[in-house]
């Protein structure tokens, strides 16, 4: 009922610069917080950034001043920029975006993105 499609992962050197794409469709009522997560080889999923329906922000420590998410709800889209990007920055990052369907309002659910590689080496 509800896709969420990245775009924007890829091989990038240290120091460069990415941006992640997760854009949302379905029977989609209104949408609440959003946030990208990462998962490295070999570790658990970590929450890299999230943004609420107002527009507030939050930072894992090792990305802030780096990363910034934003969201565009008229087009049901978030976004992490990235720049300065470390070798420790190679994962596989998903969205997530806590979604109410048309079907099942007030009911909030969460729902994630396939995944998209990002891969930081020289």
């Amino acid at each position: 009922q509800v896709q969420l499609v990245e775009s924007g992962g890829g091989l990038v050197e240290p120091g460069g610069s990415l941006r992640l794409s997760c854009a949302a469709s379905g029977s989609i009522f209104s949408i609440y917080a959003m946030g990208w997560y990462r998962q490295a080889p070999g570790k658990q999923r970590e929450l890299v950034a999230s943004i609420t329906s107002a527009g507030s922000t939050n930072y894992a420590e090792s990305v802030k001043g780096r990363f910034t998410i934003s969201r565009d709800n008229a087009k049901r889209t978030m976004y992490l920029q990235m720049h300065s990007l470390k070798p420790e920055d190679t994962a596989v990052y998903y969205c997530c975006q806590a979604v109410v369907l048309v079907s099942t309002t007030p009911n909030i659910n969460d729902y994630w993105g396939q995944g998209t590689q990002v891969t930081v080496s020289s």
